[in-house]
């Protein structure tokens, strides 16, 4: 026991321990799902999709610091505040459909997590799925908040697996430079539509919400700390904070993607392997291309990822619609002071994991989830920006001009990407 507490003592003192909700947010970005989309862009259109990740960088990296400067100076979640500025149609909306997404998301999620698993452990897929889904579950409803999110940020080291697969295969860096900042490809509705997935995948609603709420939480689990509208003195200090760890948080996640394209497009579309529907297949594909080792650090890559993906999809809900409600929200709470919370978690992991055993396809879900996230994504982006630049909301720490720039330059990349999803063909 006392060799248990040295570690456990030695690991809270870890800078990784330090690093605020920018880090799980970003590699919840690249969920299982995400990680599909990624390899079929790759697998699709080889080194010609790698221009997505640099553009959409700073544009995610923008809004996401909205959203997290919104939950520091306000102390109230993204849908708390939502409520109190907008009409209870607009909160409603965006609640409703975001719980919708999230579900077929989580869905399609357990269902890679399951796959994967059968891959590496030889044991059926849907009580592998099982096991995933309840053990997520209990994690998020039973484990004490400190040591259930110290439990994530270990989880993102799993992203450097895909790294790793590039020191397997040869890789043309002179073309992948050039192909970084110069794509060559035809502009059809093939392309577009692998654009559209790529940049709905990368900035996703369930993330703005989590990442608000998540400033909430960390601000309540310190010692006495107050939001910055009723302590400005520590504006300055926590803002810097916020900057860092939510850019460095999506750079982390951005190039990751960029890796997963870029390892899927020298390996599975030099061989013609151009259609890929599941992180799964994308896993397997790599074993006869790359050996052995490719196949089990891009595998335990997606099982990673998929045990912080699934807790936020749930746990954004989770934020929402309580907020929405006027509930208690929040992982630091217990059960019984937060049943409404935690019943919202319980009900969209269990729709999840029903899924499987239904006609529904997982990857069915998958696209339709797509399809919602890209709907509200673009006026909950407006309703983000408006939020961060009103002083009624903000006080004085409204965003910097440069920012608000940035966010809509998100906002007409998502309407485009929207449109091009909603257009059929």
């Amino acid at each position: 026991m006392n060799v248990v507490r040295f570690f456990w003592g030695r690991l809270k003192e870890h800078p990784l321990a330090r690093v605020g909700p920018g880090l799980i947010t970003g590699v919840a970005d690249d969920d299982p799902s995400g990680i599909a989309t990624y390899s079929q862009a790759g697998a699709q259109f080889g080194l010609q999709m790698l221009w997505t990740m640099p553009l959409a960088f700073p544009l995610m990296a923008a809004i996401q610091s909205m959203c997290a400067r919104i939950g520091r100076v306000t102390g109230k979640g993204l849908a708390a505040n939502i409520k109190t500025t907008f009409p209870p149609v607009v909160l409603h909306g965006v609640v409703l459909l975001l719980l919708l997404a999230n579900t077929l998301n989580i869905a399609a999620d357990v269902a890679a997590m399951g796959e994967v698993a059968e891959l590496i452990t030889g044991f059926e897929r849907h009580l592998m799925t099982t096991l995933f889904a309840c053990g997520t579950l209990l994690l998020q409803v039973f484990a004490p908040y400190h040591r259930y999110v110290f439990f994530l940020k270990w989880l993102t080291l799993s992203l450097l697996a895909y790294a790793a697969v590039l020191f397997t295969v040869h890789v043309p860096w002179g073309d992948v430079a050039r192909y970084t900042i110069w794509p060559k490809f035809t502009a059809n509705a093939e392309a577009a539509a692998v654009i559209v997935g790529v940049f709905g995948t990368t900035i996703s609603p369930y993330l703005f919400f989590w990442q608000a709420s998540e400033e909430v939480e960390e601000m309540q689990s310190g010692s006495g700390e107050l939001s910055l509208l009723l302590n400005e003195s520590a504006g300055g200090k926590e803002l810097r904070r916020i900057r860092w760890d939510t850019w460095t948080g999506m750079f982390y996640s951005d190039i990751t993607a960029y890796f997963i394209i870029l390892a899927t497009a020298v390996t599975l579309h030099v061989s013609g392997m151009t259609d890929i529907t599941t992180a799964a297949q994308a896993a397997s594909a790599l074993r006869p291309l790359a050996g052995d080792f490719a196949f089990l650090v891009f595998a335990t890559g997606i099982l990673g990822v998929g045990l912080i993906g699934v807790p936020v999809l749930a746990g954004s809900g989770a934020y929402a619609l309580s907020e929405a409600m006027g509930w208690h929200s929040g992982l630091k709470y217990k059960f019984a002071d937060a049943r409404g919370f935690y019943s919202i978690i319980t009900v969209s992991v269990l729709l999840g994991l029903l899924i499987q055993y239904s006609p529904i396809s997982p990857m069915k879900a998958l696209f339709w989830s797509a399809v919602i996230n890209g709907v509200i994504a673009v006026p909950l982006m407006v309703v983000i920006i408006m939020l961060v630049s009103k002083k009624s909301v903000m006080g004085n720490f409204t965003a910097s001009r440069s920012t608000i720039i940035l966010g809509w330059l998100a906002v007409a990349v998502m309407g485009a990407a929207a449109i091009g999803m909603l257009i059929p063909g």
